[in-house]
């Protein structure tokens, strides 16, 4: 977390949170969704607006993890965004060289692999359950084929309860 946001919630301790303004597709692109967007639906049947400002982008990537209830959040100065999970709290990128990074470039370790029954890969991970981009099956498929990942069957509506996290924090909010 950057230190002018640390410095900031010591400031502002106070800021409510916010809900349903932010999510992540299973691409790893971030969505602004304003009160029209979330009036449309639920995320991702509505997205709202894909944002492409870099500056913006890494600084939601420095400040982005999970609260003990497992609610993924982006910490915006005093203010806490949370956000809406079109699949997994990480989207997983794989390296030529055996490396699985994160949508934020985290490295990450992956501890187990599973497929859905839309037949998406997911890594568990020392950071949490991550969804390989579509892009990088390809690599996927040659290290399920070495022997080095052996996906396990799983249903996609249990992925939330069995590894921790909140795909829609916005469905039940704190009251904060």
């Amino acid at each position: 977390m950057d230190d002018i946001v640390r410095q900031a919630i010591t400031k502002w301790p106070h800021v409510p949170h916010c809900y349903g303004w932010l999510g992540l597709d299973a691409r790893g692109d971030w969505y602004m969704r304003d009160d029209r967007v979330q009036a449309a639906g639920p995320f991702p049947a509505a997205k709202g607006a894909v944002l492409r400002h870099a500056k913006l982008i890494e600084f939601i990537h420095r400040n982005y993890e999970a609260d003990e209830a497992g609610r993924w959040f982006f910490q915006n100065g005093p203010q806490r965004v949370y956000v809406e999970l079109e699949a997994a709290p990480w989207i997983l990128r794989l390296a030529d060289d055996g490396q699985v990074l994160t949508h934020t470039g985290r490295v990450v370790q992956p501890r187990s692999s599973h497929v859905d029954e839309g037949g998406r890969l997911f890594l568990a991970t020392d950071a949490g359950l991550g969804l390989v981009h579509t892009l990088d099956m390809h690599l996927a498929a040659d290290r399920v084929d070495a022997g080095e990942w052996t996906p396990e069957p799983v249903r996609a509506a249990e992925l939330a309860g069995r590894f921790g996290f909140v795909p829609s924090p916005a469905s039940g909010r704190d009251g904060h």
